[in-house]
């Protein structure tokens, strides 16, 4: 549902960008709280994206129950949700221009071909020529680092060269990469501050380099920890983890701020989610938030 944006709110824009292959769970809460928070704690504006363009992948169902889920939880963005399956010309425009000025490649290298080769992507087929039928996409790197300053886990750095070799921006089936989307998608509504899990913090340094060759400007960072299961897996789609129920909301709110580090008095047990978030803007402190990368869920009763 829309929510209005103040005057101010273009200093400030965030978004929550969920993948539509299952439904929410505690885990998508704690990522979605913290962004709809830093956003509107500053008076700024909280988008919310789909990011639907691994259609495999996708649950039926998904997309309407993550929006009625979100509503019920009482978090309410600003204009209409963005699909990423909508912006599949602007992906092939980017990857034309990346191929026309030789810093894209096609590549025919199958998963069987690359099972002894565990590290970085070796280049085979940097300068083989090959035609871009039935073939991957992939970005050459350079052989340099990069590095950034993370609200949270603070500087990281990483050598795309020697640590992540040349990347896939659009797969062999024609899919398009989330590297490739969300840097352009980012770009392309003005976000500035990005808040997500620190399972991406290593995608990081590739969405950088693609902003400088891309001519983007560079977000903010802020990742999350993950809250990670007894077995040790994070909380997500493929482990079972139970979904957010509407009735659950204001316990579930309270829990996530607690695990972001934050204080609701005791006074909101009772309080209905919107309640509960308009006390949390008022009172967000992002340097309250764990600077570490995971956060056991056992400890966060």
């Amino acid at each position: 549902m829309p929510f209005p944006a103040p005057p101010q709110a273009h200093r400030y824009v965030g978004r929550f960008a969920p993948t539509p292959s299952g439904y929410l769970h505690f885990g998508s809460l704690v990522a979605a709280l913290a962004s709809y928070l830093d956003a509107r704690a500053v008076g700024g504006r909280w988008l919310l994206r789909m990011e639907d363009i691994d259609p495999p992948r996708e649950m039926p169902g998904a997309q309407r129950a993550i929006v009625e889920t979100l509503s019920s939880y009482g978090f309410e963005w600003d204009g209409e949700m963005l699909r990423q399956s909508e912006r599949q010309v602007a992906y092939g425009a980017a990857i034309e221009r990346l191929l026309d000025e030789g810093l894209a490649y096609a590549c025919t290298c199958s998963r069987k071909q690359l099972e002894g080769y565990p590290g970085p992507y070796p280049g085979f087929c940097r300068n083989a020529g090959h035609g871009l039928d039935d073939a991957a996409i992939r970005l050459q790197v350079p052989d340099r680092a990069y590095g950034f300053t993370d609200r949270v886990q603070g500087e990281f750095r990483q050598h795309l060269g020697r640590e992540v070799g040349d990347f896939v921006i659009r797969r062999r089936d024609g899919l398009i990469a989330y590297q490739l989307a969300v840097v352009l998608d980012d770009a392309w509504q003005g976000v500035n501050d990005v808040v997500r899990g620190a399972d991406l913090l290593d995608s990081t340094p590739r969405q950088l380099y693609l902003q400088e060759v891309l001519g983007l400007p560079q977000p903010r960072y802020l990742h999350l920890p993950l809250i990670i299961q007894p077995d040790g897996h994070k909380l997500g789609k493929s482990y079972r983890s139970p979904p957010l129920q509407p009735h659950k909301a204001s316990p579930l709110l309270l829990r996530a701020l607690r695990a972001l580090g934050q204080q609701p008095p005791t006074e909101l047990n009772d309080a209905l989610p919107a309640d509960i978030l308009a006390w949390a803007v008022l009172h967000w402190d992002a340097q309250r938030i764990p600077r570490t990368r995971t956060l056991a869920e056992s400890q966060l009763r």
